[in-house]
């Protein structure tokens, strides 16, 4: 018997929740107004432009990656996947020791498997990774959405300049000291 009255509590701040969506502004003011109709685009003819910072495709700043493997393993879905090689660099002081560097030879993402978590451009401590708005990669074969290290360079030219910080949130920490 204790139980209905939480019940019936429960059941009536959910209905006036939702009383409160249906009409914001009052019963006599419905949304969506059924005179006017739904707001829908029509996609494929007419196309919204996303909202800043909107997670469409992964880019890559090939010059900044060190195939450091970082983003490859911590992506949850294990679709990226990265080769490179360690190669002798000259030393930064004259009678230094040689230093060795890592050079990328492969980095690709395979967009069948990514769920877009953004994972991988959070890790990356090189800023070799950024998201691009751009949300029209589809490809008639599956097997076409693995990009490789070109074409996921070309979306750099897609990745929107950076835009301050909202009041209250903190900027990413680097790791390497800007160039």
């Amino acid at each position: 018997m204790a139980l209905i009255p939480g019940l019936i509590k429960g059941l009536g701040v959910t209905g006036s929740t939702m009383m409160r969506t249906i009409f914001p502004g009052g019963v006599k003011k419905p949304i969506p107004s059924p005179v006017k109709g739904a707001e829908t685009v029509q996609y494929p003819h007419e196309k919204e432009a996303p909202p800043t910072r909107a997670r469409g495709v992964i880019a890559l700043h090939e010059e900044n990656c060190t195939a450091c493997m970082l983003c490859a393993r911590e992506c949850p879905d294990w679709c990226i996947y990265i080769e490179g090689h360690k190669e002798k660099a000259p030393p930064r002081r004259a009678g230094g020791k040689p230093r060795q560097r890592n050079i990328l030879d492969r980095f690709d993402i395979d967009y069948a498997l990514c769920m877009f978590c953004g994972i991988c451009v959070e890790v990356c401590p090189f800023e070799a990774l950024f998201w691009s708005p751009e949300y029209e990669f589809s490809e008639p074969r599956i097997a076409d959405l693995l990009h490789d290290m070109s074409r996921l360079s070309e979306w750099m030219e897609t990745v929107p300049d950076f835009e301050d910080y909202e009041a209250g949130s903190q900027q990413k920490k680097l790791k390497v000291p800007p160039t």
